[in-house]
Parts: C-alpha cells; sequence; structure tokens
C-alpha cells in the first residue's frame, strides 16, 4: 500500500517520536527520507505512536533492547511492520470451532450385547476382590 506523503505528516511523525522518547533529534535529509519511506508505505501516526509505546513498554520489561526505539531502527519500514504486527499478536490459541465428535451409531442389538459383557466384566471383577 501506498500514500501520498506531505511535508507535514514527516514532521508530525518525526515531532512524535521526539515526544515520546524524550529526545531532540533534527529531521535532516536522511532522517526525512526514511519518514517518508515509512509513511509512503501507509503507516500512520496511530500506528508509529502504538510501536513506539509498545517497544518502550518492552524495554521497560527487560524483553528488548533500548536500540530498538533508535529512530533509524524504528524507521526500517519491514521491522516496523514486524514490531507492529507483533503488538497485536494474540498470545492466546484461538477458540476451536470444531464441531464435538460424534461416536458412530452403535445398532441397538450391538450396545444390548455390549451392556451385558461390561455387566459379565464388572461381576467377575467383583468376585476377585471377594
Amino acid at each position: 500500500m501506498s500514500a501520498a506523503v506531505e511535508s507535514q505528516q514527516i514532521l508530525e511523525a518525526h515531532q512524535l517520536y521526539c515526544h515520546l522518547t524524550g529526545q531532540k533529534l533534527r529531521l535532516d535529509f536522511v532522517r526525512e527520507r526514511q519518514w517518508y519511506e515509512l509513511l509512503h508505505q501507509g503507516f500512520t501516526l496511530i500506528e508509529i505512536r502504538r510501536v513506539i509505546v509498545y517497544l518502550q513498554r518492552e524495554i521497560r520489561e527487560g524483553r528488548r533492547n533500548v536500540g530498538a526505539l533508535k529512530l533509524s531502527n524504528l524507521l526500517q519500514p519491514d521491522r516496523f511492520e514486524e514490531d507492529l504486527n507483533i503488538r497485536k499478536v494474540c498470545l492466546e490459541p484461538p477458540p476451536r470451532c470444531l464441531p464435538p465428535k460424534t461416536p458412530p451409531a452403535i445398532p441397538p442389538e450391538q450396545q444390548e450385547a455390549l451392556r451385558r459383557q461390561a455387566l459379565d466384566q464388572l461381576r467377575q471383577f467383583k468376585q476377585t476382590l471377594r
């Protein structure tokens, strides 16, 4: 997915990053181009915020290295997309929607024979306990 990117969007994305991370980084040509590439792929400011907040939480909990929040790492579209998707991952298995398996139908006369067989086995077992 590609989207038209305006310079205002690039500036807003960079300011959001700086605000959320507490950094003051200049917006030079290289960084502008990196922001452009990320936004051009259709990622939004909302998604950028989600990934940054997710990475901050992961860093605080010791599951990620602080380097994950480096601007040069964040602005790699493949890594950004992976982090965004990992943030959305459901860690619980999806509920099973399969219908319960029903045993095949047994004809009534066979059911009766199996019942009698089970009763006989039960009687024999009781005999061994005496």
